[in-house]
């Protein structure tokens, strides 16, 4: 017999163990969730434990979604049913409950950014009633790739999120973005982001925020100049030691994919964002 429930903050370990026993079988090059690692999620991204449920065969947990709340939307984070019991509506079950509670808590919107290559995954979705509405791109760049960088108008300053803050260059003039580098993470990661800016002696016209192990989070130009203080800026990142970074889930809002291209970027994996508005079952 199988039954479900929604979580509490103190089912952390219960949320742990599902992941560790439904997802990691089909995402075994990722490194086992620990509540140490949880935890970080719901700082960086408003995991909420009562937006998260667990479906359960017996005492086992066999299905388990993880959800980020924000006010805004929520965030389907990860979805997975244990490889031994797919196919038997375990899936549609965790979000249907999902979206009965939001149709009634709030936000109404729903996402999910889906790997397009997880097939499965999306014809869950679309089956339980989201539709897409756009595709999301990761880019990597590799400075094997490139020549050498035109040097733009302007100096190269160290930034902070907080001094971007306060500049009025984070809020919601910002294009955009995906879930894990919208302004709310990047507040939540401050303390883990590098950045760097382009700035005259009157403003900012430019800047790059990255983490240390060298993935852009932020990449903006203020001046339409065909990306040469972009340019300068990831030079200026190379130059302090990474052989390449990677761009995630780059929203065809935020960056064409002509001016990546320019930059020396290249496209490495798509995702569907898709959405749907909170209903009673």
């Amino acid at each position: 017999m199988s039954s479900y429930r929604f979580c509490r903050s103190d089912d952390i370990a219960l949320l742990v163990d599902a992941l560790n026993r439904c997802w990691s079988p089909y995402f075994p090059a990722e490194p086992p969730m620990t509540p140490a690692a949880f935890k970080q999620s719901i700082r960086d991204l408003q995991v909420w434990c009562s937006s998260c449920m667990v479906a359960f065969s017996g005492s086992d947990p066999i299905g388990v979604l993880i959800g980020a709340k924000r006010p805004s939307a929520t965030l389907v984070h990860k979805i997975a049913v244990h490889p031994d019991h797919r196919r038997q509506g375990h899936g549609r079950h965790l979000l249907a409950s999902l979206s009965s509670k939001l149709a009634i808590l709030g936000p109404p919107r729903i996402v999910a950014e889906i790997p397009e290559t997880l097939a499965p995954a999306c014809a869950l979705f679309s089956a339980s009633g989201y539709a897409q509405e756009a595709l999301l791109t990761d880019y990597v760049l590799d400075w094997r790739d490139r020549g050498d960088a035109a040097r733009a108008e302007g100096f190269v300053i160290p930034v902070t999120v907080d001094d971007l803050a306060a500049n009025g260059l984070l809020g919601a003039a910002d294009p955009q973005v995906c879930w894990e580098r919208s302004v709310a993470t990047l507040t939540a990661r401050k303390d883990d982001i590098t950045g760097f800016a382009v700035a005259s002696d009157e403003r900012i016209e430019a800047y790059i925020l990255y983490t240390n192990e060298g993935e852009i989070l932020s990449l903006r130009s203020l001046v339409d100049d065909g990306g040469a203080r972009l340019t300068q800026l990831l030079s200026r990142l190379h130059a302090a030691g990474a052989s390449s970074v990677m761009f995630p889930k780059v929203h065809p809002a935020e960056f064409s994919k002509e001016l990546l291209e320019t930059l020396g970027f290249r496209l490495v994996a798509r995702y569907r964002l898709n959405a749907a508005r909170a209903r009673s079952a």
